[in-house]
């Protein structure tokens, strides 16, 4: 199969090198507005399947004639244009995925495209990253493993393994998305009812092997697609996992309005937005660089199974390349889109039109291919709740 990947930055980048690394890829196309850029990369990755290519995604008919090129396209561009991407994917006839973008409810637009996309015999899935993404594929695989359905709550954080104060975060994709998950409401679903509540809400303790307690609360955007795919559930939410003390420290600063983008004040006589003068205080900060990061994920989908009452959980723990200088959250996002791509690609995902992570993929396959790239997710039962809270 040939694949065409959009964005060569970090997650494209990885993207890419997971693709010329699999066996059923024989051309590898990577686009960037920036020639230089994209060709760097390829130089980098030193593959002769791989192609650099100059595309501005604004112009439809540059994209149109890139993306014709290939049996499928990653999208790893800013969410922004993946409404564009889509539509394109569906005009000349190839198959497409993105990492997703719910902000300004950019992943229904694509979602919307579903008659159009079955229309033109393509499958199209957004939301292909972690947070949404994996958890959405390992809640729809849960799913299938239970006779019934009734909770599904997400724990997911990319923390550095070595904390330093004063908020011991470093991010690992924008702090401008950190701000938005902090600053919107979290949708979930209690005793049956959907419902916002405030996100750094909740905040509860919760463990992983090798590290010290750590403390989860809720995030906006987490639950993504899942209240529409299981709308009858009695309880769905996503939590995100730092160290404690996080929320707290952070509940502080968007109480004092200093993460809001519709929020300005007078300064010496100019509007000033406190949310751009933050950001550009906290990001040398909270800058990753060098450091090492893990991803850290749990996913418990409860129910019924025979009768009896039943947890299928799932839990992850990745750290980062050093061998490639790959961030954790660089290996579980760009892994995960490439394997899924393929499996449209090589026929193993069929249905055609558009359909969220947890609908189409299949659990069990993902699993055994994350695991094939060091990514590894372990899956049990047990025949009662199961307790992630001390």
């Amino acid at each position: 199969m040939k694949v065409g990947v959009l964005g060569s930055g970090l997650m494209g980048k990885e993207a890419a090198r997971d693709l010329i690394a699999s066996e059923g890829v024989t051309a590898v196309g990577l686009a960037d507005i920036a020639y230089e850029r994209a060709e760097q990369v390829v130089q980098t990755l030193g593959s002769a399947k791989l192609t650099a290519y100059q595309v501005n995604a604004n112009n439809e008919e540059e994209l149109a004639a890139y993306m014709g090129r290939f049996d499928v396209v990653i999208n790893a561009l800013f969410y922004s244009f993946n409404e564009i991407v889509a539509k394109t994917a569906i005009r000349v006839g190839v198959h497409s995925v993105d990492l997703g973008g719910h902000i300004g409810h950019m992943t229904d637009k694509v979602l919307a495209l579903q008659a159009e996309a079955k229309a033109a015999n393509v499958t199209l899935i957004p939301d292909l990253g972690v947070a949404p993404g994996m958890i959405n594929i390992l809640s729809g695989y849960g799913v299938t493993q239970l006779d019934e359905v009734a909770a599904i709550k997400l724990y997911v954080g990319g923390i550095p393994v070595r904390p330093e104060a004063p908020l011991e975060y470093n991010h690992v994709f924008s702090m401008e998305g950190v701000f938005d998950h902090y600053t919107d409401p979290s949708l979930i679903i209690r005793n049956g009812v959907k419902q916002e509540i405030p996100s750094l809400s909740e905040v509860e303790r919760i463990y992983f092997d090798r590290f010290g307690p750590l403390e989860a609360f809720h995030t906006s955007g987490g639950t993504s697609t899942l209240s529409l795919s299981y709308p009858h559930l009695e309880t769905l939410e996503y939590k995100t996992i730092r160290y404690p003390g996080h929320a707290e420290k952070f509940k502080l600063l968007v109480d004092l309005n200093l993460t809001r983008m519709d929020y300005e004040v007078e300064v010496n006589g100019h509007a000033v937005n406190p949310r751009e003068v933050f950001l550009k205080v906290l990001d040398p900060i909270v800058e990753l660089g060098e450091k090492d990061d893990a991803v850290l994920l749990r996913v418990l989908v409860s129910g019924q199974k025979k009768g009896e009452p039943m947890t299928h959980a799932f839990e992850m723990t990745t750290y980062k390349d050093r061998a490639h200088q790959v961030t954790a959250m660089a290996r579980a996002t760009a892994n995960t889109i490439s394997v899924v791509a393929q499996m449209i690609g090589n026929g193993t995902i069929s249905k055609r039109g558009v359909y969220p992570p947890e609908q189409i993929v299949p659990g069990a396959i993902y699993i055994k291919e994350m695991a094939k790239r060091d990514v590894h997710i372990l899956e049990h039962e047990a025949q009662e709740k199961i307790h992630v809270n001390s």
